[in-house]
């Protein structure tokens, strides 16, 4: 631990006067606000998107970078944008796959102290910067029509089942999730099934028929266009 995160520790447990607690909690109120607004605006005028998850540290040579980029092209073609958090990885790929195939890009950037930069491939109208990990959730949640959830780490487990928590408790509509890649999500899936659902009972079985399990890009595609083709539904922008 180095000596900035222990005086972050340290400082939690310090004692604060009024003043300071209430000149800290405004300036913050007033940060959060403005990151909402920011967003609310951007993203109010882009159209019907799918969010799009995935690992940061994904290498344009991995597979699931390759799958990224062609899911993103073939759904902008099917008249999506894309939506992802703005870095390098799946995101990059995805925003890619978005600009190659004359979509719409967007990129919700975060701050953070490594790892995190903007991708090129983000449209310069639709690169969106956030402080706040639950505000950019938020924006994530409230333009998406549909999320798929590339192999990633704890940043995807969080954005993959925060959406699956708000279709679940109906909190959002029932929007499709894909999962892709069936190497690396059947032992999570197993885990659910053997573990959460039959032995723990913390879930009903129906709850795992909130998400789709697939291999490859045109599976993805298909099931969210399958989908709003029961409504009769397609994006008109």
């Amino acid at each position: 631990m180095t000596s900035k995160e222990e005086d972050k520790i340290r400082d939690a447990f310090a004692a604060k006067d009024w003043s300071d607690i209430k000149a800290q909690n405004s300036w913050q109120i007033f940060k959060i606000m403005s990151e909402f607004v920011e967003g609310f605006e951007k993203m109010s005028k882009i159209g019907p998107c799918v969010s799009i998850f995935g690992s940061a540290r994904t290498k344009p040579d991995n597979t699931y970078y390759k799958i990224a980029e062609e899911i993103a092209f073939k759904l902008v073609k099917e008249g999506y944008g894309i939506i992802t958090g703005g870095g390098p990885g799946i995101m990059e790929a995805a925003n890619k796959g978005a600009q190659r195939g004359g979509g719409k890009s967007v990129g919700l950037n975060i701050a953070l102290p490594f790892e995190q930069t903007h991708n090129d491939y983000i449209d310069k109208d639709k690169n969106i910067q956030f402080d706040y990990f639950f505000v950019r959730k938020t924006i994530f949640l409230r333009y998406s029509q549909g999320f798929i959830g590339m192999p990633g780490g704890f940043g995807t487990m969080d954005e993959l089942f925060e959406s699956l928590t708000l279709v679940q408790t109906n909190k959002i509509a029932q929007f499709p999730v894909v999962l892709v890649g069936k190497e690396y999500w059947t032992g999570l899936i197993d885990w659910l099934t053997g573990t959460m659902l039959q032995k723990e009972k913390n879930i009903n079985a129906p709850d795992l028929e909130l998400f789709k399990l697939v291999d490859t890009a045109d599976e993805a595609v298909k099931y969210i266009v399958d989908f709003y083709s029961k409504y009769l539904l397609k994006p008109n922008f």
